[in-house]
């Protein structure tokens, strides 16, 4: 009878051990994410201009047919009143941009997009002369895309990096 306990221990075991294994693999297309952000200044000063870059890969086996992205400022940049910023270009490769000033933005691919193939956005906002300072300017953004000939869909949130307003360095009186 013993023996029998030991046997179902061991299968457990190995069972276990086997889907820990197996469930830790990474798919092939986690290398590169669905949507990547760079921004050339994370600490800029009143009166600068900020690029927030946006990639769109498709990691999927088979073309991307539909995307609606959106873009928002985060609560905490919306919190921030005296942080005073507008948006005053979009530039695509394959892409065009909705919305202006601080609101939300939408974002609109050129489709379909094949796998492996990428779509870049620059949004380029004003943080203004008499803004705030010691606070933070940051969005994220939902991505919704449907692919495999709409059978499937992928959706989520994505933060992006955040530019830090320091305040300008003062110049000393002249004496």
């Amino acid at each position: 009878m013993r023996i029998t306990h030991l046997r179902r221990f061991g299968l457990s075991a190995v069972l276990a051990f086997a889907l820990a294994c197996f469930g830790m693999a990474q798919p092939a297309g986690a290398d590169t994410p669905d949507l990547s952000f760079t921004v050339d200044q994370p600490v800029a000063t009143p009166g600068s201009t900020v690029s927030l870059t946006m990639t769109l890969t498709n990691n999927q086996a088979t073309d991307v047919w539909f995307v609606y992205q959106s873009v928002q400022p985060t609560w905490m940049t919306t919190q921030r009143k005296d942080l005073k910023y507008s948006f005053v270009s979009c530039t695509a490769q394959g892409a065009a941009c909705t919305g202006t000033g601080t609101t939300g933005l939408g974002v609109d691919y050129e489709i379909p997009l094949a796998p492996g193939t990428s779509r870049t956005v620059t949004l380029t906002y004003q943080i203004a002369a008499d803004s705030g300072c010691n606070g933070t300017i940051a969005f994220y953004s939902y991505l919704y895309y449907e692919y495999n000939n709409g059978q499937s869909t992928k959706d989520g949130i994505h933060n992006t990096p955040e530019t830090r307003v320091a305040c300008a360095p003062t110049t000393p009186a002249a004496s």
